[in-house]
């Protein structure tokens, strides 16, 4: 259930970590009579568990945390109403992923699956919570024949050339993709075919056309070939200019289940905004792609890029490093506050580079940053950095590493989308006036 509804289903997982506090100590926690405990315990809001004493039990300190902080901001009760919205405390209640030591799709490790399966069977793992293999989608253009024209035109017409052609040479991956969702929205009559079934339909032919459109930076022509691949790793590789080896395509599934999901982060909450208001899929995804193209979020991959250039070469690295702590400046593609062991996706990423290209120059380079940031800053890499070195070694344009971030996460919006929309939730914070006249 969503986090605002006020109402929760707690785990029944043992957590030996978990503190658990007997019943005054709760009810005191809460602020409520046992009565009230008994009640939330017996609405599956907060656990309990009996005490080597017989008949006392105990009860889950998490869960009284939770209870405490959603009656705070159901009250309006301004820190809790606020922090409700900031890094650390979840928004939402979802059986989509978790992050642990290391982050899990419907249970499954995301490591485990990114060495095992294609991205089509984590995204339908992501979409409807069971793992069947194989996965295998059809080919956008086979798909496409199958539709009115008019979604054929989109992507097949021989007048779209002229269209598509005049796209900016070096405009970004996200924006194009963006772009054609929109076109493709306009002609296709499902997208507003609420049930279950449609949204997932509709969402396989989003991550397809999100794959094909960036062959659009390259022409016309190379989409269209694209569009004929019926796997999405073949279709990004085409679409990019990369040599589909099976190493190759190995690696392009490996990074985008690794970059299905990962909890509610900015652009899967905007995704879930969208959706709880009753957006179709296009528009969900529309807005993750939106929000994931700030300087904050995905794209900081373009500082990583430039950091790597402002290196140079593996000599320079250290030097760098020193240099942009001097300047109190943080170090792009370093650190993320949910792994402070660091980031297991980046260590994967970085393994495969280096099996894939282990004499590229550039790679090198990246090395000698990941050394040297360990080593003078303490600091290890995230998945930024890891997506760069793939990209260095999949020999990828410049800008490509967001496209394989938003390619991959946009199964996990449509995941999410899907699960907000059976909430039937909308999301609608709280704001708390500060402005002239504003209340002590």
């Amino acid at each position: 259930m969503d986090q605002c509804s006020g109402k929760r289903r707690p785990s029944r997982a043992s957590d030996p970590a978990e503190e658990w506090l007997d019943a005054a100590a709760a009810a005191a926690f809460l602020g409520v009579k046992r009565a009230t405990l008994y009640a939330y315990v017996s609405r599956g809001r907060v656990r309990s568990r009996g005490t080597t004493s017989g008949r006392r039990r105990a009860y889950a300190r998490s869960d009284l945390e939770r209870l405490r902080a959603h009656r705070e901001a159901r009250a309006g009760h301004g820190p809790a109403a606020a922090g409700a919205l900031r890094w650390g405390e979840p928004v939402l209640d979802t059986a989509i992923s978790e992050i642990g030591d290391v982050p899990t799709y419907r249970g499954h490790s995301a490591l485990a699956l990114a060495s095992s399966v294609s991205f089509e069977a984590a995204a339908e793992l992501l979409w409807g919570g069971v793992l069947e293999l194989p996965v295998c989608w059809s080919p956008l253009a086979e798909e496409l024949a199958r539709r009115p024209r008019g979604a054929r035109r989109v992507w097949l017409a021989p007048g779209c050339r002229g269209a598509w052609g005049r796209l900016p040479a070096e405009g970004r991956f996200v924006d194009i993709a963006r772009l054609v969702l929109a076109a493709q929205a306009l002609v296709d009559d499902a997208r507003f075919d609420a049930s279950e079934a449609a949204i997932r339909r509709t969402g396989r032919t989003i991550v397809r056309s999100i794959a094909v459109s960036y062959g659009l930076r390259a022409g016309y022509e190379r989409a269209v070939e694209a569009a004929g691949h019926g796997r999405i790793a073949a279709s990004f590789a085409c679409a990019l200019g990369v040599r589909p080896t099976r190493r190759h395509l190995a690696a392009i599934d490996q990074a985008l289940v690794l970059c299905a999901d990962h909890g509610l982060n900015a652009s899967t909450f905007a995704c879930r905004v969208a959706a709880s208001a009753g957006a179709d899929p296009y528009s969900c995804v529309a807005a993750g792609l939106a929000t994931l193209g700030g300087s904050r979020h995905g794209g900081a991959s373009e500082r990583v890029a430039a950091l790597i250039e402002d290196v140079g070469g593996p000599e320079r690295a250290t030097r760098h490093i020193r240099e942009l702590l001097r300047r109190g400046e943080p170090i792009p593609g370093f650190g993320h506050p949910l792994y402070p062991s660091g980031d297991p996706r980046a260590r994967v990423l970085l393994a495969t580079a280096r099996r894939l290209a282990p004499r590229i120059r550039r790679l090198r380079v990246i090395e000698a940053i990941v050394d040297a940031a360990e080593i003078v800053a303490g600091e290890l890499p995230n998945l930024d950095l890891g997506l760069a070195a793939l990209g260095c070694a999949l020999r990828l344009p410049r800008g490509a590493e967001l496209a394989l971030f938003a390619l991959g996460r946009s199964a996990g919006w449509l995941a999410h989308a899907l699960e907000q929309r059976q909430s039937g939730v909308l999301l609608r914070p709280r704001a708390r006036f500060v402005g002239p006249g504003a209340s002590e």
